[in-house]
């Protein structure tokens, strides 16, 4: 998709939108900071990049491959409340929703970037996380992936880690746990791709509070099963027809639910009437069920670009049930 137009026809496997990881930077160097700086150094040497440290800032993360997981490591979010223990930076996303493709990062500012294990492919995103640092307690919203990152150490918002510690600080030790049935912003969103069309559908769920497992679309009489992107877009290469659409959504605790009138309006957040859990929803199941993570993109994560329906930074929402009939016409390939 090079010229900028949709597809005619069932877009390759290799999705070429992907979202590139927002720019990240340090804390102020203190004494433990210059050690990390020195063995990003010496690290960038190996790989050949050229990593200005002055003032100890370390340039972003972006320009750094993603780190392959050891031998065995099962890539795996946080989940069940169960408490972890590791230590925390902060970066700034610039507004960016990062790697999970948000529209905008959240309003409050509060989020996370975790690395390849515990962002598993996608897994993690639109999670919340309870961090404890030396000053006290934050929850953050999993948005971001931060590639050079061993499991444990979280990458904070400069404001989620000056709620747990002196940003002078730089770097902290944390405990931190999933948050299991965090309180919902409102009903499911869904957001159509940029690009999509009735041969090509790709589509990111929003304030679902826990991780997900599957997203299904129904299509005559069946449901069919769209794939997991390790930007957050559930994908089904060959379309899922013209739309409106009906889509079943299923988080890691066994939550269950289903929207309708969802329509082919690509580059919109379209708001759906139900969900995810409340009052009335299904009782969830009481083991968390940990859905297979896809194997990690060797190529950069895909850009949240603007749309023409869509600007980054003010998203189009619509009420799924009122919204008018999606033309049929092409629509603008873009990002995010």
């Amino acid at each position: 998709m090079t010229d900028g137009s949709a597809p005619s026809r069932q877009i390759p496997a290799g999705d070429e939108d992907r979202p590139t990881r927002a720019g990240r930077r340090r804390a102020p160097t203190g004494p433990r900071r210059r050690l990390a700086a020195a063995g990003l150094v010496a690290l960038a040497a190996v790989l050949g990049v050229t990593l200005a440290v002055r003032g100890g800032v370390v340039p972003a993360c972006a320009a750094l491959p993603p780190r392959a997981l050891p031998a065995g490591a099962p890539a795996a979010p946080p989940l069940g409340g169960t408490v972890h223990t590791g230590k925390a930076t902060f970066y700034d996303s610039k507004g960016a929703g990062g790697n999970c493709s948000r529209p905008t990062a959240p309003a409050n500012r509060l989020y996370v970037a975790l690395g390849p294990a515990e962002y598993a492919a996608g897994a993690s995103c639109g999670g919340h996380l309870d961090v404890t640092g030396p000053k006290g307690t934050v929850r953050v919203l999993v948005m971001d992936q931060c590639p050079e990152c061993e499991a444990g150490h979280l990458d904070l918002s400069a404001e989620a880690f000056a709620r747990i510690a002196d940003p002078v600080q730089g770097v902290v030790k944390v405990s931190y746990r999933a948050v299991v049935d965090p309180p919902l912003p409102g009903p499911l969103t869904f957001r159509v791709k940029e690009g999509a069309s009735q041969w090509w559908f790709a589509v990111l769920v929003g304030d679902h509070g826990n991780p997900l497992r599957a997203v299904e679309v129904r299509q005559g009489g069946s449901w069919r099963a769209a794939a997991r992107e390790d930007y957050n877009y559930w994908l089904i290469p060959s379309g899922a027809s013209p739309g409106p659409y009906t889509i079943r959504v299923t988080d890691v605790y066994g939550h269950r639910s289903t929207a309708t009138g969802i329509r082919l309006l690509p580059g919109q957040v379209q708001r759906s009437t139900v969900r995810m859990y409340g009052a009335g929803a299904p009782a969830r199941s009481a083991t968390p069920s940990r859905s297979p993570s896809a194997r990690p993109s060797a190529r950069p994560s895909p850009s949240a670009a603007p749309s023409t329906t869509a600007p980054l930074g003010s998203p189009a929402v619509v009420d799924a049930a009122a919204a008018p009939p999606a033309s049929l016409a092409p629509a603008r390939a873009g990002c995010g």
